[in-house]
């Protein structure tokens, strides 16, 4: 019939694909616009620098939800453990240090992203790495794993029935005090500052990020030994980890008076806790800075700071 309507068919209408030009106009919209966001970062680089950079939802009523960070403090006192055995047995033997850490921070960097380190957590925490509420878990689960390693040690000492003593540090005085500490200080920025250059591999590549940790922990320790030896006569007067330092026994446990036992104890608190904690703290700084001043250089890292992945082909 002349009026009967075409019947609709069932099928629906097969959009057509993109033609070559489209998709070259949407790739260079996207370019255009990450190039814009790049440019804006990098014309204000220091821009949202204290910037949250972990879960904002994250506090102490949110954290115990999943089990994941029963995992993270977990691999802390296995790690931390095992590193403070490792420096209680050898010592700061910097061949010997670079090989077993590695090993160490590889096993466990899948865990907890291995801090193993107070100076580590607390520059992580200053830089907005991670919440206040994990930084201070991570550091309790670091003093029981070197609490551990310690008994551990202890338990192989007077079983042998030869009652070896453990190694010993310089003990802190007036004159020593400084160049301890500023040694220490060195260190732990060197430290915090490879350790924040290998964040970017904690996921993708834990073989890389270990070798970086490490490889920055055995530089420290051989500028120590250089320095320590060759300016001040010093040896065996660094380690640059708080949690270690304590098992070491730092803290002094005798003395004429209770006036000079409280002075020797300040002078070991602060040369081996406080001064290495400002040193991570800088070190994480010294680092974000580098790589907020460094966005669209030469030399592009393309990490998600500086937002670059389009256009980091140089």
């Amino acid at each position: 019939m002349a009026n009967q309507k075409p019947k609709k068919s069932g099928k629906k209408p097969v959009s057509q694909p993109a033609t070559k030009k489209e998709t070259t106009e949407v790739k260079e919209t996207v370019t255009t616009t990450t190039a814009t966001t790049i440019a804006s970062t990098c014309e204000h680089p220091m821009k949202g620098f204290f910037a949250r950079k972990y879960d904002k939802d994250e506090n102490i009523l949110t954290i115990f939800k999943t089990p994941r960070i029963w995992g993270a403090l977990i691999g802390e006192v296995i790690g931390t453990m095992l590193f403070v055995m490792l420096m209680l047995t050898l010592g700061a033997q910097p061949l010997y240090l670079l090989f077993a850490a590695t090993c160490i921070y590889v096993a466990v960097v899948g865990l907890s992203g291995a801090n193993l380190n107070p100076i580590v957590t607390v520059g992580m925490m200053a830089s907005r790495r991670m919440s206040a509420i994990r930084g201070v878990l991570y550091m309790l689960a670091q003093l029981l794993g070197g609490w551990v390693a310690l008994i551990i040690i202890n338990a192989f000492r007077l079983g042998s029935g030869t009652s070896l003593p453990l190694p010993e540090m310089t003990e802190i005085s007036g004159e020593s005090f400084w160049a301890v500490a500023l040694v220490e200080l060195m260190g732990a920025i060197i430290i915090a500052f490879c350790y924040a250059r290998a964040t970017r591999y904690t996921r993708k590549n834990p073989l890389t990020f270990a070798l970086t940790v490490t490889s920055g922990i055995t530089l420290a320790v051989i500028l120590a030994l250089v320095i320590a030896q060759s300016f001040f006569g010093y040896s065996d007067s660094f380690i640059f980890n708080p949690i270690a330092a304590l098992m070491y026994q730092i803290l002094p446990t005798t003395a004429e008076n209770f006036g000079e036992l409280a002075q020797m104890a300040g002078l070991a608190v602060a040369a081996y806790i406080i001064f290495p904690v400002i040193g991570g703290v800088i070190g994480f700084y010294i680092s974000d800075v580098a790589t907020r001043l460094s966005c669209g250089g030469y030399f592009c890292e393309c990490d998600s700071e500086c937002d670059r992945k389009e256009v980091c082909k140089k």
